[in-house]
């Protein structure tokens, strides 16, 4: 549909407004968890895709790894598969990681390729397992003040990214999808949290930020006013207090170990607002919680 006159204008002064942001960030690598409220609603779904595919437009290069326990919980429930955590992980025998590679590597990471295609964008799907790009170990030592420590099953960590096949896409213009399952040295799959494979991405990518999307406008004070900007000082003294607990503690310990490995800055944004990655990356206040070192 072409565009009115009011139209034309209102876009022209976004863009003017932007185009500092878009020539500082030019050929810039962002590294985006995609999960919460922003993959289930579906105005959010599409505001999304559509901020994707303008950040590729502008000369940035947006790199997306997402999650998906609640629709990994759906399956095993059709499935009467019992789902079972522990610290916070969910326990992973052989039966669930199939579960687990089904849901992550099938339908959610082709929902979200579709969608950004569907806008205009060039998406690849993919898994750690493709080109090994997810090199991954068991997690061990897991023990919450219990004796023998737990046995997550095929839950693991990074131990290492192999970028080669993300600059490939990059250099062809493609958007990569990433389901945040690792291989092992033997070929096996691991389950891993999508948090800590975004912050390892960004790391191995050089990226200029790390956004993670959340179900909050951020970090909050105990007060619960948002904390628009903290340093690895400040973090530790809110994790001493008891102001950062729960889930945000281990998206605030992934946004400072990957601003100490390189990334400019992470940033946690509420995943709620249509347009959130837009806004942080191109304008001037942005939202959400900065993090930097």
């Amino acid at each position: 549909m072409p565009l009115n006159e009011q139209q034309a204008h209102q876009i022209a002064v976004v863009l003017t407004e932007a185009m500092p942001y878009i020539q500082r960030f030019s050929g810039a690598t962002v590294v985006v968890k995609y999960g919460g409220n922003a993959m289930v609603d579906e105005a959010l779904k599409n505001s999304f895709a559509r901020d994707m595919v303008l950040l590729k437009l502008v000369g940035i290069n947006p790199v997306v790894v997402h999650g998906g326990g609640p629709q990994i919980g759906e399956l095993l429930g059709r499935l009467q598969i019992e789902s079972r955590f522990a610290e916070g992980m969910r326990v992973t025998d052989r039966e669930t990681m199939a579960a687990v590679e089904m849901v992550l590597g099938g339908q959610v990471n082709k929902e979200i390729v579709s969608l950004i295609n569907r806008h205009g964008g060039k998406a690849v799907g993919l898994t750690g397992k493709d080109g090994r790009t997810i090199r991954a170990r068991k997690m061990t030592g897991v023990s919450a003040g219990r004796e023998p420590e737990l046995d997550l099953g095929y839950v693991g960590e990074v131990d290492q990214i192999d970028t080669a096949l993300l600059e490939l896409l990059d250099q062809q213009d493609f958007i990569p999808v990433i389901a945040p399952i690792g291989v092992g040295d033997e070929g096996e799959a691991y389950n891993i949290n999508a948090d800590l494979v975004a912050g390892a991405v960004a790391q191995a990518l050089n990226a200029e930020k790390l956004i993670l999307l959340t179900n909050t406008a951020g970090l909050l004070d105990q007060q619960q006013q948002l904390i628009p900007s903290l340093t690895a000082q400040r973090v530790a003294e809110l994790i001493d207090d008891g102001t950062i607990h729960g889930g945000m503690l281990p998206k605030i310990r992934c946004a400072l170990e990957a601003v100490s490995g390189g990334v400019s800055s992470a940033h946690i944004i509420d995943g709620r607002r249509q347009h959130a990655v837009l806004l942080e990356v191109l304008t001037d206040a942005g939202i959400g919680t900065l993090i930097e070192r």
